[in-house]
């Protein structure tokens, strides 16, 4: 039994639907963009009288969004956030399935061993996120690129897209580490979703509120946000070695206490 074309196999209408849901993010906002840079109406002019809370929640901070790019950077956040709880809600279910469709004493009879269970599992659900990514970054491309009017964007996107794979990745093994911690499928599921909503929250808080600048290292929508990849001096290598340093000791407690795992769950 090949386990990492059997996950892939099981997941795959679950990548179309949220492949489709990224490419009609980028369109949709895109088609936004056209008609407010078509409007004649200057498109920074009418957030200047925007509430700092409201902008802060919409995630509009620093970008000049009368250009294509400036518009992309203010839409990346949306286009953070499906993708992160993909990868989330990915994560908690690729481990836990087996409990919750009680298949877990019939895969755990076969000549394989957990590690290479946990392995193959990992290894699909990393191709998901990726393949989720290659989705994003190809439409944004494309339909970004097409409403640029020769501005140039493919360097923002790129740049963007390789922060966003890193927190898909974050992600995804807080979810592989909860399912294989906690028993119950839907608990480590909806226990991984709270986490992800949470330092969002945090990170809304901190843009609302500068007292709160220390609790950027809590939250990773803080670490490779698009202002800072796009207007500054791109990777912080804090952030970077902090998010290397969580998916590794993460990935290590999930193949841990997933090899410890009772079938009778």
């Amino acid at each position: 039994m090949n386990i990492f074309l059997k996950e892939m196999s099981a997941h795959r209408k679950s990548l179309i639907f949220w492949s489709i849901g990224v490419f009609l993010m980028v369109a949709s906002g895109m088609v936004k963009y056209e008609s407010l840079a078509s409007s004649g109406q200057p498109m920074n002019e009418m957030l200047a009288g925007m509430p700092k809370s409201l902008l802060a929640v919409l995630g509009i901070g620093e970008f000049d969004i009368s250009t294509a790019a400036g518009y992309y950077g203010l839409l990346f956040i949306y286009l953070l956030l499906m993708a992160t709880i993909h990868a989330a809600m990915l994560g908690a279910t690729m481990i836990s399935k087996e409990e919750r469709d009680k298949t877990s004493e019939f895969l755990f009879v076969k000549p394989v061993s957990r590690n290479q269970i946990i392995t193959a599992k990992l290894l699909a659900a990393f191709v998901n996120i990726l393949l989720l990514n290659l989705v994003t970054l190809l439409s944004s491309l494309v339909l970004v690129g097409k409403y640029s009017n020769g501005e140039v964007v493919s360097g923002d996107i790129a740049i963007t897209m390789a922060g966003m794979f890193i927190l898909q990745t974050l992600y995804l093994v807080i979810g592989t580490s909860l399912a294989a911690v906690i028993k119950k499928s839907k608990r480590s599921a909806s226990m991984a979703t709270g986490i992800l909503l949470l330092t969002y929250v945090i990170s809304v808080a901190i843009d609302l509120n500068e007292h709160f600048e220390g609790l950027k290292y809590l939250t990773p929508f803080k670490y490779f946000e698009a202002k800072n990849l796009m207007l500054g001096e791109g990777f912080e290598l804090i952030f970077v070695i902090l998010s290397v340093g969580l998916i590794a000791g993460l990935t290590v407690i999930t193949f841990v206490f997933f090899k410890k795992r009772d079938l009778n769950v």
